[in-house]
């Protein structure tokens, strides 16, 4: 089991980053969580990881810190839960707003993740309840990435089609990201705001 990569950042371009540790590059899944977490390209970087195996393929997470890779695993153990949708969970809300849903019973905000209908997101609180009841909802508020350049591909290019790999309609995932574009934005950044506008 590889619970930790540290190496050279050598590609980020949401979900997607790659590691290099040691002349071996390691391709990962990250929620925009821990996009937001990650320095500059070529910074050293270390994140905690999960690896999800079955029969045809073999995936890679990151996370910036344990209580997402905790919630992480705690989200693929509910039924009918996959990694990806766990993914999509995490880059849709942060911590603190998923352990408020839960406890508050909001169904409707749940189902506003894509993936999640209204089934689901029963199952997710009455799953997840009793698991989460020692979670804190008093995390920390996330820091947001210094500046990069995306060389040929725009922030909102960028942004957009994270959306669509994280399961949003590309007619969707344009009119958010063109609806919170500002000069000078992170892909990052504008990922984080779109979903926010959408929830």
């Amino acid at each position: 089991m590889i619970n930790h990569l540290h190496g050279l950042l050598v590609e980020k371009q949401p979900p997607l980053l790659v590691i290099d540790v040691q002349g071996v590059g390691y391709e990962l899944l990250a929620p925009l969580s821990t996009f937001e977490r990650l320095p500059d390209l070529n910074q050293t970087v270390k994140l905690l990881t999960h690896l999800s195996m079955r029969e045809d393929t073999q995936v890679l997470y990151g996370f910036s810190n344990d209580a997402e890779r905790s919630l992480f695993r705690t989200l693929i153990r509910v039924n009918g839960v996959g990694p990806k949708l766990a993914l999509s969970i995490l880059s849709t809300m942060d911590l603190t707003s998923f352990v408020q849903c839960v406890h508050d019973n909001n169904i409707q905000r749940l189902t506003r993740i894509p993936g999640v209908g209204k089934k689901t997101a029963e199952r997710l609180i009455v799953e997840m309840r009793d698991r989460l009841a020692n979670w804190s909802t008093n995390q920390p508020a996330t820091t947001t990435t210094s500046l990069r350049t995306l060389g040929i591909i725009s922030p909102v290019d960028d942004a957009i089609s994270a959306l669509i790999a994280l399961g949003y309609k590309p007619q969707e995932a344009s009119r958010w990201v063109q609806a919170v574009a500002e000069e000078g934005l992170t892909s990052e950044i504008l990922i984080r705001r779109a979903l926010q506008s959408a929830v």
